[in-house]
């Protein structure tokens, strides 16, 4: 009686599982907005080569010119289950490509790309999280204020999540933001901060 209908189904649900099995995990994935020029990623980058799963979402922190990520949240951890915070100076004179943590099809930005975004930025919450808006009307892009690792010590202290946003650019300068001041200075390069990516 239902054999007429049993190879249709079964086609069907064939064809469905090899979509989602094909299918990029979201966290690799990202359409980005066009900004100035610059094309942004919406996400900041969470372990390497992913992105976080939301706008909000922190990520990962990475040192400078290092592609190890650790944790925006205590105890202290990397991507590998480490928790030995690396207080030694990053060498180089530029973010090696090697030593990118972006997904594919995206790299870190310069410094030039960073400033086209000070344009048009606004202080605001995504859902209970402080950060910083950037860009205007739909073409938009929401910075997490995340904070940092070792801004002021060499041990991987935890600060100000919520208050400053922090991220990197490849000409060790490092691109700060809080509710009503943003600006861009040296960093330590051994601190850990944010990383949001611009498209190749």
């Amino acid at each position: 009686m239902y054999k007429g209908i049993t190879k249709p189904i079964i086609f069907c649900l064939f064809l469905s599982l090899s979509f989602f099995c094909c299918e990029k995990p979201s966290d690799e994935i990202d359409k980005g907005v066009l900004i100035n020029g610059v094309k942004w990623a919406t996400r900041n980058v969470d372990a390497p080569g992913k992105f976080a799963a939301n706008p909000e979402d922190a990520g990962m922190f990475y040192q400078w010119n290092r592609k190890t990520g650790w944790s925006t949240t205590d105890p202290l951890v990397n991507h590998e289950g480490g928790t030995t915070w690396d207080s030694s100076i990053p060498e180089g004179g530029s973010w090696e490509k090697a030593n990118d943590p972006c997904p594919t099809g995206w790299r870190i930005p310069t410094l030039e790309e960073q400033q086209s975004l000070f344009f048009d930025r606004e202080w605001a919450t995504l859902n209970g999280v402080n950060g910083c808006y950037f860009g205007s009307g739909k073409q938009r892009v929401f910075f997490p204020a995340a904070g940092a690792r070792a801004r002021f010590d060499s041990i991987g202290t935890l600060y100000d999540v919520g208050i400053y946003g922090n991220y990197w650019n490849t000409e060790k300068w490092y691109m700060y933001f809080k509710s009503n001041d943003g600006c861009w200075n040296p960093y330590p390069y051994n601190s850990g901060v944010s990383v949001r990516c611009v498209a190749k």
